[in-house]
């Protein structure tokens, strides 16, 4: 993870630990899994938009058709040799 050792991660919990004491850390680790979560959710809609935004174009269908047979014949060639 990152490099970090058992010995590392035991003295950044600490230090946070003596920064923001024991209430306050349950909350902040709330927060920061909240926010992961609400960045995994926006990625996945920026990626489900540009899917939408690419199928929307006209041709585009077609070309992955066609490398689809192109591909295709490769293999065929491929088998034959």
């Amino acid at each position: 993870m990152f490099g970090l050792g058992t010995p590392e991660l035991v003295v950044i919990l600490a230090i946070a630990f003596l920064i923001f004491g024991g209430k306050k850390l349950p909350e902040i680790g709330s927060g920061l899994g909240k926010a992961i979560t609400s960045f995994k959710k926006g990625i996945q809609d920026v990626e489900e938009g540009g899917k939408e935004v690419v199928d929307s174009i006209p041709g585009v269908k077609e070309a992955g058709e066609i490398k689809e047979t192109v591909n295709q014949v490769k293999n065929v060639g491929k088998v034959l040799k």
